[in-house]
């Protein structure tokens, strides 16, 4: 990568943008042609160092019920634990972390779903021991952008744009999707196609004039639904091969104080506060990046500094079983779930084993 690609890949993490000729958008104040812009891309998803272009959605303004869930699993059922997990398609990252809790994954499911029942499913398809659900209860920073320009992680923004809000009050999403919303949201969650009108092609699909697919997404975006369109890129690839969940005991009576401050340091991607259980005393959850593990081991230092919290655990991230973009309002999710419980009742139907019988 040169200069020009590194400031390009900073740009379209924060914002890709919506409009009839983004390439040509891009390329403009930077000098280069539609074509070039359009190339550069092209290359960088051939080197896998972008992973995808498409719009980022929040997930609960959806309907969606969606938490981070941690499992403690027997080292030698980890692989097929994490493929049991991979298998629900509302399961969008999932890592192998240097914990006892060695199994970590977001997952979501649509409001006609069951989230307990799901997760008490996977808990026993996957053997765990153990299955703590850690569901955000405040969101003090949520913005993943690797900066490629090798600017110095610690650095802080304490402008308060991180987005604060506490995630037991009522949600965005003030009117209520209409059909036409979610079909623009299933177009606008596909990676974009590498020419001049990428958004084209999604409108025609919709039985849409291109101008009408941009005032759909204008308000998806005012009702807090559309969060940005954005590149997604793949970390290691990049240059970013460490990554760590920092994850902090604070005092109840400051974890505003404390979230807040964490959310401020650049290298922060991500800083929740989650429910805490006997065998997990953390409280606030943070995830940092670095190109090595004594990069994000820097970053937790200036943290404690900062904050005057010192107790803390740093689960490295040490296999990606899965990351890929979470898709809405897609068959896939139902599907998962009427196998599963026909699985489960086919179970129930069975005899039960000599000597177990009643």
């Amino acid at each position: 990568m040169d200069d020009l690609d590194k400031r390009l890949l900073n740009v379209i993490q924060a914002d890709f943008p919506l409009v009839s000729r983004p390439f040509q958008a891009l390329g403009t104040p930077r000098s280069l042609t539609e074509v070039a812009v359009i190339d550069r891309i092209a290359a960088l998803k051939q080197q896998r160092i972008i992973r995808q272009i498409s719009a980022i959605f929040d997930t609960r303004s959806l309907g969606y019920r969606s938490s981070l869930v941690a499992m403690r699993v027997q080292p030698e059922r980890l692989d097929a634990a994490a493929a049991v997990v991979n298998g629900h398609p509302g399961v969008s990252h999932n890592y192998q972390r240097n914990h006892a809790f060695n199994l970590w994954f977001t997952l979501a499911v649509p409001p006609t779903s069951d989230f307990e029942w799901t997760v008490q499913h996977l808990h026993a398809m996957a053997g765990a021991d153990s299955t703590r659900v850690l569901p955000t209860l405040r969101l003090f920073k949520i913005g993943m952008q690797l900066d490629m320009e090798g600017k110095n992680g610690a650095e802080r923004d304490e402008s308060g744009a991180g987005g604060y809000t506490d995630a037991r009050r009522p949600s965005a999403g003030r009117d209520g999707l209409r059909p036409i919303d979610i079909a623009a949201i299933r177009e606008l969650q596909e990676d974009i196609p590498l020419i001049p009108e990428p958004y084209r092609p999604m409108a025609e699909r919709m039985g849409l004039a291109e101008p009408v697919l941009f005032e759909v997404a204008a308000h998806l975006a005012a009702q807090g639904y559309l969060r940005r369109m954005a590149a997604v890129l793949y970390h290691r690839e990049a240059g970013f091969r460490a990554n760590a969940m920092g994850v902090w005991v604070v005092p109840p009576e400051r974890t505003e104080e404390v979230g807040r401050i964490m959310g401020s340091f650049k290298a922060v991607s991500h800083c929740y506060l989650r429910p805490t259980y006997p065998d997990w005393p953390y409280s606030i959850f943070t995830m940092v990046h670095g190109q090595k593990a004594r990069d994000c081991q820097e970053i937790i230092t200036a943290i404690c500094q900062a904050t005057g919290i010192t107790e803390y655990a740093l689960l490295y991230s040490t296999q990606e079983y899965q990351k890929i973009r979470l898709k809405y309002f897609t068959p896939e999710l139902d599907e998962w779930e009427a196998r599963a419980r026909r699985a489960v009742d086919d179970a129930a139907a069975l005899p039960a084993p000599a000597g177990q019988r009643n």
